[in-house]
């Protein structure tokens, strides 16, 4: 079991460390306009803070709910809603800061493992979800085809969904405190974000 967790890990550890050069500050570095669906199925991997909350939904899926895949569905679906909104223009006080929180709160439930109702933690992820999908949409909004960029960023984040969902059924019957150090972790990354917001 050991070997098992390690190696996932190592595996989600290496998907994440590109996304440290980019966040979504207004620099994508030329990667999401003019490529279509390549350009949003590439977006939801170049932000860590994004990468982190979309993989933390499906840890926590994983390890606290029966029905595994409500909260990653609800988080793609108003991510899916809030990416629409973003690109025609809807803006909402708080975007930068909230996503912040969001890492906070998700980080805290795979840290201590609560367990919700599952629409009550399909509704909390889902309502998350819509800060991100705003800051996407935003930054999605001058490429090429804008349905295709979506239908790649929605693939994309089922995509880090699942590899949360696959990490959550190793940490399951693993040892406890791996949940608690992956979880702290994102929640530490949430704080730390949240304190560099507040003094920007």
């Amino acid at each position: 079991m050991t070997r098992n967790v390690t190696r996932t890990i190592a595996t989600i550890t290496c998907l994440v460390v590109p996304g440290l050069a980019f966040a979504h500050l207004g620099n994508d570095a030329g990667l999401h306009h003019g490529t279509g669906f390549l350009a949003g199925f590439l977006h939801p991997f170049t932000g860590l803070d994004h990468l982190s909350a979309m993989v933390a939904v499906g840890i926590w899926s994983a390890m606290t709910t029966r029905r595994i895949w409500l909260a990653p569905i609800a988080f793609a679906s108003m991510l899916g809603m809030g990416a629409v909104l973003g690109s025609a223009g809807m803006t909402l006080s708080g975007v930068e800061p909230m996503i912040a929180v969001s890492l906070l709160i998700l980080g805290l439930l795979v840290a201590t493992r609560i367990h919700l109702p599952s629409l009550v933690g399909a509704a909390l992820v889902g309502g998350l979800a819509l800060y991100h999908g705003i800051a996407h949409g935003t930054e999605l909004a001058g490429a090429a085809s804008f349905v295709a960029a979506l239908a790649g960023m929605l693939t994309g984040t089922m995509l880090l969904h699942m590899s949360g969902i696959g990490m959550g059924l190793v940490l399951k019957s693993g040892n406890r405190w791996w949940p608690r150090i992956l979880g702290g972790s994102v929640a530490l990354f949430g704080a730390l974000l949240l304190a560099g917001i507040g003094t920007a």
